[in-house]
């Protein structure tokens, strides 16, 4: 399951999401831990003067704008940028934990259908091989030419039941060729067989709606820190030439920057934005942690139910299998009609595949307990 879990994330669409999201966190990380707020400007002007007596004068100014971070918001960035990291790699995993899902549930039906495929197959065995007893004995007498029809029409129904079981195979297989890749899938059995070295931790949902409504959080407090323009700090170098043969003067000069007034309209719709992204997701990591309670409880509950019904099945299965063996004996005895056997062969057939599917219905029952637990293979 591991293997294919790997497989079919590897083509999955989620997978080039994650991947986005991950580069995204990782750029605003490179932002955080850069020394200024902005990219820096250069700025150059020269004036010259006219008329004969600014002959030759000359000013040129050379300088550099460096956009500054405010008190604390270089830190915030950084814990933004971390905790959208953090959120970017939770996300992935509740996105592998969902396919894990998919993947289990299409193991239940991949066992189902070998288990139907299979009883299918005994069963057509069988009435073949009492059609062919039945002919047998019409010719010598002691059955009469219509128990010959009946066994064989058994016989036809029971092939016809098998190609709709090797039909409903291979859809599922075709089906899981393409969610992971493979071409032949590893037996249903192993799939959903109890994995070794599955992980208690966190659930992967609760994990993602928790960093949720750290991240929005985040958000509002560097939204608050962002307001309005960042200051500047300018430094720059005049050089001053009065013309008519003086000396040429030089000087560097620094300035600062402080924005002045209310903070743009665009950071105050950005700032309402997360303020609203705070308060869905605490609505939703309040939902997600209820309803993934409720799936637990209920999860628990239907393996214990899958149980007792898969118990119950495989005792019922092994009687009327046991009465089917003894009205064969006693139909090749002559003591049992053609179609009391037939009825009897009906009904066993009709409880080992119950059996069969009902195994089937517990292991998924409890593979989709591991899934409400958030455990991976």
């Amino acid at each position: 399951m591991a293997q294919a879990l790997d497989a079919a994330w590897s083509r999955s669409l989620e997978s080039a999401e994650s991947r986005g999201q991950l580069g995204i966190a990782q750029a605003e990380r490179r932002v955080a831990d850069a020394w200024l707020a902005g990219a820096p400007a250069l700025e150059m002007s020269q004036r010259q003067g006219r008329g004969s007596a600014a002959a030759g004068a000359r000013e040129t100014e050379i300088g550099l704008q460096l956009p500054l971070w405010r008190p604390g918001q270089r830190q915030l960035g950084a814990q933004a940028a971390q905790v959208e990291q953090d959120w970017a790699q939770a996300a992935e995993r509740a996105a592998r934990w969902r396919l894990l899902g998919q993947l289990r549930e299409l193991g239940g039906g991949l066992r189902a259908a070998e288990a139907d495929l299979s009883v299918a197959d005994s069963q057509t065995q069988l009435l073949q091989q009492l059609s062919l007893d039945v002919a047998r004995r019409v010719q010598a007498g002691d059955l009469a030419p219509a128990d010959a029809l009946a066994a064989k029409a058994e016989w036809l129904a029971a092939r016809s039941l098998l190609a709709e079981a090797e039909q409903n195979l291979l859809a599922l297989r075709s089906t899981w060729q393409l969610l992971t890749g493979f071409n032949v899938e590893p037996p249903a059995e192993a799939l959903l067989a109890p994995q070794d070295g599955a992980q208690a931790t966190k659930h992967p949902a609760l994990l993602l709606a928790d960093l949720s409504v750290e991240r929005a959080r985040q958000r509002v407090a560097l939204g608050k820190a962002q307001r309005g323009a960042p200051p500047e700090l300018g430094i720059s170098m005049r050089q001053e030439q009065p013309g008519q043969g003086q000396s040429a003067q030089s000087s560097v000069a620094l300035s600062l920057r402080l924005p002045l007034g209310s903070e743009p309209p665009q950071q105050t719709q950005q700032l309402a934005a997360a303020l609203a992204e705070q308060e869905l997701a605490l609505a939703t990591a309040q939902r997600s942690r209820l309803q993934i309670e409720g799936e637990q409880a209920l999860a628990r509950a239907r393996e214990q139910s899958a149980a007792a019904q898969a118990a119950a099945e495989r005792e019922r299965a092994s009687l009327l299998r046991e009465r089917a063996r003894l009205l064969d004996k006693s139909f090749k005895l002559g003591e049992t009609s053609l179609p009391d056997l037939l009825r009897a062969l009906g009904a066993a057939t009709q409880a080992e595949s119950a059996a069969e599917r009902q195994a089937a219905a517990h292991a998924l029952a409890q593979a989709r307990v591991k899934q409400t637990l958030g455990l991976f293979p």
